[in-house]
């Protein structure tokens, strides 16, 4: 389905829309690949996080062409909204974002990242509020708008539409990207699954229809404190460099108490 133009506000020359659940292993692993993306590309390319609570998965990758859509240029959600209950732990994950979300983009991807901190790297499970609350905390949210938020139906509205746009653009699997170019009358892609870095660049210049120079990547110690959290292979894959360089270069930050080592992570202390 064609749809009228790009949403309002994006004036960069790709539109990615990212469709992620926040308790799949998947999506975190994507993290990295998508940060360098952003390093080097971000000036041709908005990206919109789309968040998916439940979803039925499907085997295998898929990477197929896809029409504009009509969620594009928004989504006209119902303001009745019927709960399960008790309420899917998925739910319950992507629903806290949005109602963290409700504050600010930035205050939503910081309190996505305690919440896979807790569950990637923790292990823990959030059945319970109080672990929600104390990822709000911990992101620096105003905590007693985060809890009227997380039983408001603005947080319930605000996933049910995404949710309306992953089915209408027919997603159905995490994660998934669709990109789209500002030429209305082209179609988008869509690509599902992990793939290696060069196969989003190469989506990119094929949607620019030329071969931008990337920017410059910062320093290893600059991309940890924005990052977080990290594996010695993210690091090797960001900076193409050898693992034995990769963890070499973390173990120096580590002798400089500006990371630490946590399983298979590091992670940024600063």
């Amino acid at each position: 389905m064609k749809v009228n133009g790009k949403q309002e506000g994006t004036a960069k020359q790709l539109e990615i829309y990212l469709f992620v659940d926040p308790l799949c292993p998947d999506c975190w692993a994507l993290e990295p690949v998508l940060k360098k993306l952003w390093i080097e590309y971000g000036q041709y390319f908005a990206l919109r996080h789309v968040l998916i609570g439940q979803l039925d998965r499907l085997n295998g990758v898929s990477y197929k062409r896809i029409d504009r859509h009509a969620s594009r240029v928004g989504i006209a959600c119902e303001d009745r909204v019927l709960l399960q209950t008790p309420l899917p732990i998925p739910y319950v994950a992507s629903l806290a974002v949005k109602a963290a979300e409700l504050q600010g983009r930035q205050a939503s991807i910081r309190f996505l990242r305690q919440l896979q901190e807790i569950v990637f790297i923790q292990g823990k499970t959030i059945t319970e509020t109080n672990t929600l609350i104390q990822c709000a905390i911990d992101a620096g949210l105003d905590v007693q708008e985060f809890i009227n938020d997380l039983s408001s139906p603005s947080a319930v509205k605000a996933l049910q539409c995404d949710l309306k746009i992953s089915a209408e653009m027919d997603v159905r699997e995490v994660p998934t990207l669709v990109f789209f170019n500002e030429n209305i009358e082209d179609e988008g892609i869509k690509i599902s699954g992990c793939y290696p870095y060069d196969v989003y660049v190469d989506l990119i210049h094929e949607m620019l229809g030329f071969h931008p120079q990337p920017s410059s990547l910062p320093p290893i110690e600059q991309f940890l404190h924005h990052a977080l959290f990290v594996t010695t292979d993210d690091i090797a894959m960001v900076y193409n460099i050898p693992h034995s360089k990769a963890e070499c270069e973390l173990k120096k930050l580590r002798l400089k108490q500006k990371v630490e080592k946590i399983g298979s992570f590091w992670r940024w202390i600063g």
